[in-house]
This record gives C-alpha cells, sequence and structure tokens, in this order.
C-alpha cells in the first residue's frame, strides 16, 4: 500500500514545481532561443565553427521591465509580430515614444504607446522599417544575458545609433 503514497507524493511535488516555474516563467524572466541572422553579430554571429553552425544563442529575458514599460534607447527586446502574433522577434529599440527615427526614405515620428525597432543585421531584418512602429503593447521582455552557448555567456550591451534619432 506504500506505492500509491510515494506516487502520489511525486506527483504533488512535481505539480508544485511546475506551478512555480510556470509562474516565474510568466512573471520574472524567461529563456528564450534566438534563431535567424536579424541580431548578428550580438547573436547567432557567423563563425566556421561547428560548435556555433549547431547551437543557437539562448537568451535570458526579464519582464519587470513591462511593468510601467521601462525601456531605453538601445535595449534588446522581444515583441510579438505585428503582422502575425504568433511569431516572435528580436531586435533592437532604436526609438521611443516621441522620437523622430530618419529612414533611407523618410524620417518617421513614433506615437505614444510604440517604439522603433531595428536588427542589428539591416541586411537580413525584418523590423520597423518594414512594419513600422511597434506597440508597446506587444513586447514581450528585454533581454539582459545570453546563456547558451557556454563560451558566449555574457551581458547584452546597450547600442544606439544617436545620428538617426532625435527627440520631439
Amino acid at each position: 500500500m506504500g506505492t500509491p503514497s510515494v506516487l502520489w507524493n511525486v506527483a504533488k511535488k512535481c505539480f508544485t514545481v511546475g506551478v512555480i516555474s510556470l509562474t516565474v516563467s510568466d512573471l520574472f524572466a524567461s529563456i528564450v532561443p534566438v534563431r535567424g541572422a536579424s541580431m548578428s553579430p550580438t547573436f547567432n554571429p557567423k563563425t566556421n565553427s561547428l560548435l556555433d553552425s549547431l547551437s543557437d544563442d539562448r537568451v535570458l529575458v526579464e519582464k519587470l521591465c513591462l511593468r510601467k514599460y521601462k525601456f531605453s534607447h538601445g535595449d534588446v527586446i522581444v515583441f510579438c509580430s505585428p503582422d502575425n502574433h504568433k511569431e516572435k522577434h528580436i531586435k533592437r529599440i532604436v526609438g521611443l515614444p516621441g522620437d523622430w527615427v530618419g529612414t533611407i526614405y523618410d524620417v518617421v515620428h513614433i506615437p505614444e504607446g510604440h517604439c522603433w525597432v531595428e536588427g542589428d543585421n539591416s541586411a537580413s531584418s525584418l523590423d520597423s522599417r518594414s512594419f513600422g512602429p511597434v506597440p508597446l503593447g506587444l513586447v514581450k521582455g528585454r533581454v539582459t544575458h545570453i546563456l547558451w552557448p557556454p563560451h558566449r555567456v555574457s551581458s547584452i550591451e546597450r547600442k544606439t545609433s544617436r545620428n538617426r534619432v532625435s527627440p520631439s
């Protein structure tokens, strides 16, 4: 009669760990894989190493910034695509509400509640130059660290391009 009791205790502990993990992932932080070359060389740099070609970067996404939408120029964020809400993108914030951002063809005013995002590798990036300013409500968090692969573990630098942005 001891086996059902042991199984029940294991099931309760697994459920408790699952609920706590889900809560932490939703409210505080999560780990997200980075795919593609749009943020290269910050993420997934092109090298000839077999190790790099087999492993995408995994990054830590903190979500406390979502409570008051505290973002800065140069932050790297994860957001849902404005065109397809099932897709998530990782890009760098170039412009915040009220800023004027210069593009190749025009100067764009960023409306309240939006931000302008671009990939570090502009040649292969689908970003605000394609779909316009991104609503801050689509942002899922800010990338703070590269966690995988082990030889690339580091914090993410905030890079800004001052010559393209002017505050209102």
